[in-house]
C-alpha cells in the first residue's frame, strides 16, 4: 500500500515530466530546427536516460563503468530502446564476463 508521501513525490514526478514536455512543445511549436538541432533533439531522449542511469553505473562494478560508455556511444546513434537495449545487454555481458 502506498503511504502519502510516496504518492505525492509519484504525483509530481509525474507532474514535472508533463510539464517539461507542455514548456517544450510550446517553446518549439511555431519554430523550424535545423538538421544539427533536429539530430539534438533525435537524441536527448537516450541522454537524458544515462544522466538518470550514469549515478548507479559509477557506484558500481568496472563492468558497469564499460557498459556505461557503450550505452552512451549508442545513445549517439540509436533511438531509445536501442540504447536501452545496448545498456542492459553490455551492462549483462561486461558483468558476466568480468566476474
Amino acid at each position: 500500500m502506498l503511504d502519502l508521501p510516496t504518492l505525492a513525490t509519484i504525483l509530481g514526478m509525474g507532474l514535472v515530466t508533463y510539464l517539461t514536455r507542455v514548456v517544450g512543445f510550446l517553446l518549439l511549436r511555431n519554430k523550424t530546427l535545423n538538421p544539427q538541432q533536429t539530430r539534438m533533439m533525435s537524441i536527448a531522449p537516450g541522454c537524458v536516460f544515462i544522466a538518470i542511469i550514469a549515478p548507479e553505473f559509477l557506484t558500481g562494478t568496472i563492468g558497469d563503468v564499460l557498459a556505461l560508455c557503450v550505452t552512451f556511444l549508442a545513445a549517439l546513434r540509436l533511438g531509445m530502446l536501442g540504447t536501452i537495449l545496448v545498456g542492459i545487454i553490455s551492462a549483462l555481458g561486461f558483468n558476466w564476463l568480468l566476474a
